[in-house]
């Protein structure tokens, strides 16, 4: 039988479910959660997948993307305002937080609320009040916050744009979605899934990919992670509905190779590379310019800290 997991988050890959798994256990537990990851990784749909095992599912989960709403008026999307509040405001409204009460407040893209936002949302995940512009007295709302991320908040923190006491109260359970590229064999899995969804969405028979193209789709780095993938998807249905395809029917971003980086990235060898090896070589090397700080060797390597974690056990480096 599925459930919201199975159902939302795709994928076989040891990267994918391993914080699928860890997921499953925080939907149970009332806590704050923070979702890192790349855009286009899922972390929205890792959000309603914890909502929809927790045991708050029948509650309302809202949802605001701090990144789309101008910075005056993320405010009073967050917690509501009184009529006659400020210029414009002709009636009531709630706001998100208590839009969601009893149930789950998803804040998307979090690194970008302002500062000024962010003093009165930490004051809410301390004490549960949520007082509306023009109210006189705070209320409380019972909610459950689970907010996601594609920047580095600690690096933000460190340059003084995001609080630092508000991201210890956000980051009480942090989930790391890996991106795309990095869940090896997931994307036949995804494609196949992805395709099956889009056909019975259009009502249009799907494409038959061939070994060769799924060859070449499982060798792209898909800088637009899953989403990237889902585009891919719906454009080859609809050009190539019911039809067989092979690379050469593929758009050219994915067969053609990428244009030469800068000087001094690294050139693959003729002879080529044992990729394993090669990445465990290079943590050790990080871990040892680090002195075995694992923080700073993260970041030497531009990866977060659960992702080195999770490399460390991969290759039995100790």
């Amino acid at each position: 039988m599925t459930n919201d997991f199975d159902d939302l988050l795709i994928g076989e890959s040891p990267e994918l479910r391993a914080v699928v798994n860890a997921a499953r256990i925080v939907a149970h537990v009332d806590v704050t959660v923070l979702i890192h990851g790349e855009s286009g990784t899922g972390k929205e749909l890792m959000a309603r997948a914890i909502h929809g095992a927790s045991l708050r599912s029948q509650a309302p989960m809202a949802t605001i993307n701090c990144a789309a709403l101008p910075e005056q008026l993320i405010e009073s999307e967050l917690f509501g305002h009184r009529r006659g509040a400020f210029t414009g405001a002709l009636t009531h409204q709630p706001g998100r937080i208590r839009a969601a009460a009893g149930g789950t407040l998803f804040l998307d893209e979090i690194g970008e609320l302002p500062l000024n936002c962010q003093a009165k949302l930490l004051r809410f995940l301390e004490c549960g009040e949520s007082q509306a512009i023009g109210q006189a007295t705070p209320e409380r709302v019972d909610v459950r916050v689970i907010a996601a991320t594609n920047r580095d908040l600690q690096g933000e923190v460190r340059a003084g744009r995001f609080r630092k006491d508000l991201f210890f109260r956000l980051n009480v359970v942090p989930l790391e979605l890996p991106p795309l590229r990095e869940r090896q064999g997931d994307v036949p899995v995804l494609l196949r899934h992805l395709t099956e969804a889009l056909a019975r969405q259009h009502g249009l028979p799907g494409p038959d990919y061939q070994p060769d193209a799924l060859q070449v789709l499982s060798r792209y780095p898909w800088p637009g992670n899953v989403r990237e993938l889902r585009n891919l998807c719906e454009r080859m249905l609809i050009l190539l509905g019911g039809q067989a395809i092979h690379a050469t029917n593929l758009p050219k971003e994915f067969t053609e190779p990428p244009v030469n980086g800068p000087e001094g990235d690294f050139a693959l060898p003729e002879q080529g590379v044992h990729l394993a090896q090669l990445e465990a070589d290079l943590i050790r090397q990080a871990l040892e310019k680090t002195l075995g700080n694992r923080t700073r060797a993260a970041r030497l390597l531009g990866l977060s800290r659960d992702t080195l974690q999770y490399r460390l056990k991969k290759y039995a480096i100790n």
